[in-house]
């Protein structure tokens, strides 16, 4: 039997990242990543949408091993299938065993699948992470004349865009809340998002849902809670994903409220040589430090950079989930941090708010400048930024981060209007007029 001071179990965005930041730290550590046979070729988490549209083919959207192997981490590819917690061995599927002194598990998510009668026809499917289903999908889609896509977050949002651009089909989004990305942004920039998809000829249907799928043997036609019947060869279901949390039940491992693996904020888990992290593992809401349902890849990497340095002794300790998202639909981008202002008033906030409208270029009649509008969400009893939606033109992400990191570092409205911005005609807004400061601003005026 093979021993490793470390073995992690998972090959996605948190199992790699877990890995080189453990041999970053501790350098002589011995490292081994357990990944599953489905997971043979590793998929780009948030590039799973674009596959077929913008990138071309599951193959151009791979992780390559080299990854593991040039920062000297060992590979197994098989199932773990049982922890022995007493021995601190893992055991494959096919009876490989290892030992460990410390493992991470980060096993990930698994799609959610509705109790919808018909779920189990043909050309109905979850969005996948498997590159081998992937590449079997890839000429369906493409052929598809009809394809409809259950909810509309923000990969139901962008795999509708997606195989419309790739197949040309009728494309329509059922989903069962008032507006579409309504977990993550206000209603009005909500309302901006579903506009621009309805541009792209894109069906959306709200505040809907499906009561069945219909078919003999493949899907045929979606039937709504309304009783409308909508045409599809296929259709996919975009509604979000649960932890995977079997392996660590089975090992006998605490479970958080949201069934992710209970961690404190070192990421270790109840037994204190076993650490989590990414979608697999609990989270706490960076403002209210209650239990969130949050599971984005870049909450997955940063986890895996505190359980990576914290295998031998504790460097760094998890502020919380705040939770950033972004989107693009052509040239049109959305994007948020933080706390909406529902959510923050939901969660006891006296909330304040700054917007601006300006662009995203200067001046604005030079070529390419698009129209942005920044909203701030400002605490009005302490001042801090608590949350910020931004719409527009490709700058939106960076923004998005700006104020992610505004936010994590506990800045005030004040500090933001006097936040030292470097600008560039071509790349930015003008100093004159930069949204962030500019809506910080205006929340100062309305604190008082």
């Amino acid at each position: 039997m093979k021993q490793y001071e470390v073995v992690i179990i998972g090959g996605s965005a948190a199992g790699p990242v877990a890995g080189i930041t453990v041999k970053r730290h501790y350098r002589d550590a011995s490292v081994l990543v357990i990944r599953t046979e489905k997971e043979s070729q590793v998929m780009v988490p948030c590039g799973i949408p674009y596959i077929f549209g913008t990138v071309g083919s599951p193959s151009n959207n791979i992780i390559p091993d080299t990854l593991l192997s040039s920062n000297g981490i060992d590979l197994l590819i098989g199932e773990a299938t049982e922890i022995d917690r007493d021995s601190k061995t893992v055991t494959t599927a096919d009876g490989e065993t290892v030992g460990y002194g410390k493992l991470i598990l980060a096993t990930g998510s698994l799609p959610v699948r509705p109790p919808i009668p018909g779920m189990e026809l043909k050309n109905v499917s979850p969005v996948l992470k498997d590159a081998k289903l992937l590449a079997y999908a890839e000429p369906i889609l493409r052929k598809a004349e009809n394809i409809v896509v259950i909810g509309c977050g923000f990969i139901g949002a962008e795999m509708a865009d997606e195989v419309k651009k790739a197949s040309g089909a009728n494309v329509t989004i059922v989903e069962t809340l008032k507006h579409c990305l309504m977990l993550a942004l206000d209603p009005e920039f909500s309302h901006m998002a579903e506009e621009e998809l309805a541009e792209r000829e894109i069906g959306i249907i709200t505040e809907n849902g499906v009561k069945a799928i219909h078919g003999n043997e493949k899907v045929d036609s979606v039937e709504l809670q309304n009783g409308d019947k909508l045409k599809a060869d296929v259709v996919i279901i975009g509604i979000g994903a649960t932890p995977n949390n079997e392996l660590a039940k089975k090992a006998g491992l605490k479970i958080g409220d949201t069934k992710g693996i209970w961690v404190d904020e070192y990421m270790r888990t109840s037994d204190e040589n076993i650490l989590a992290c990414g979608d697999c593992a609990e989270k706490t809401c960076f403002f209210t430090g209650k239990p969130s349902g949050l599971r984005l890849a870049s909450i997955a990497t940063i986890e895996a950079r505190i359980a990576g340095a914290n295998i031998k002794e504790f460097k760094r300790k998890n502020p919380g989930a705040i939770g950033v998202f972004a989107t693009a639909f052509g040239d049109f981008a959305v994007a948020a941090a933080g706390l909406t202002e529902k959510a923050a008033n939901k969660a006891g906030f006296d909330v304040v708010i700054g917007e601006v409208k300006t662009f995203d270029r200067h001046p604005g009649g030079i070529p390419g400048a698009k129209e942005s509008t920044v909203k701030l969400m400002v605490d009005k009893k302490t001042g801090k930024v608590i949350g910020g939606e931004i719409a527009g033109g490709t700058t939106t992400a960076e923004i998005a981060n700006v104020i992610a990191m505004a936010i994590q570092n506990g800045m005030t409205a004040e500090d933001v209007a006097l936040f030292q911005m470097g600008t560039q005609p071509l790349l930015t807004p003008s100093p004159i007029t930069h949204p962030i400061v500019n809506a910080a601003e205006q929340a100062l005026v309305k604190i008082g």
